[in-house]
């Protein structure tokens, strides 16, 4: 996605760098582009590293927390007591302070785990370590199905990194009515759902009562991540693999997919959404 006069002069999380662009096989146009930063974070606890992610560098102490939180790392926000940032010219380190609680779960968890990289399950040495125990989410609200459509509708205006670069994802805590209230963007899914996540913990929202809506497929670590933040709808704009259907019906979470203008496909737990003018199709997308 090549710069044009809508694209802004500045752009935080992007740089700009010297292109040559060629549109509908007509001539050859020399510009400055913009382009999404995509650099190495390493996460390391109590002076140990754990982890190298690669990532946006935007809100980042969103991102140990909600990385931390959702990996099961911390149990709860308070068991962070602080971040530092270090750039270096091989990345960024951020350096976290937890709880001593937090820190033998850590420990425990390296004595099963080599390590992991933003491929998803990078590191993980047996089938028993990929899925770890989820709260099974209570149920009771439930959304009109308007709602998730409603939210969708506001990416365009609010993913403002993406409206520049064209190279990132966006995951959105919404109301129940789905008006977006937290939105954040990085170029790798799970860091952008990470960094929602950890938003939420530091505002203290009660995430239960509204639902995630995400720029990308709904896998099975976005599930979940999704269902270990307490949240019971996870809303995604394309497909989800068979895995992340069968961890959402096991945590009661409801899964919606291909979720585009008026358009949705629920996958689970379709008490949680009004659907109406129901009809039988064999193929649903």
């Amino acid at each position: 996605m090549a710069s044009n006069s809508s694209k802004p002069g500045f752009c935080e999380g992007a740089r700009t760098l010297p292109v040559k662009r060629v549109r509908a096989g007509q001539g050859l146009e020399l510009m400055q582009d913009w382009v999404a930063d995509e650099v190495p974070v390493a996460l390391e606890y109590n002076g140990i590293s754990h982890a190298v992610m690669l990532a946006t560098p935007l809100d980042l102490e969103d991102f140990a927390l909600g990385f931390s939180l959702s990996e099961g790392i911390l149990s709860a926000a308070h068991e962070l007591y602080g971040v530092e940032e270090e750039a270096s010219e091989l990345g960024i380190t951020l350096h976290l302070r937890v709880a001593g609680e937090a820190f033998a779960r850590l420990k425990e968890r390296r004595r099963s785990m080599a390590g992991r990289t933003g491929c998803g399950l990078c590191g993980t040495e047996s089938l028993g370590q990929v899925a770890r125990n989820l709260p099974v989410l209570p149920g009771g609200q439930v959304l009109q199905r308007e709602a998730i459509s409603h939210a969708m509708a506001q990416f365009v205006d609010l993913q403002t990194l993406q409206q520049a670069t064209g190279a990132v994802h966006a995951a959105a805590w919404c109301s129940a009515d789905g008006e977006v209230q937290w939105l954040r963007e990085d170029v790798g899914r799970h860091n952008a759902l990470d960094k929602l996540i950890g938003a939420l913990a530091r505002h203290t929202v009660d995430a239960s009562q509204g639902f995630i809506a995400v720029t990308s497929r709904a896998s099975f670590e976005m599930v979940q991540k999704t269902a270990a933040a307490g949240v019971p709808l996870l809303a995604a704009v394309s497909a989800p693999t068979s895995f992340a259907v069968a961890t959402a019906t096991r945590a009661n979470m409801t899964l919606v997919g291909f979720a585009r203008q008026q358009d949705l496909v629920v996958y689970c737990h379709p008490e949680r959404l009004a659907l109406e003018h129901l009809s039988s199709a064999h193929h649903a997308h």
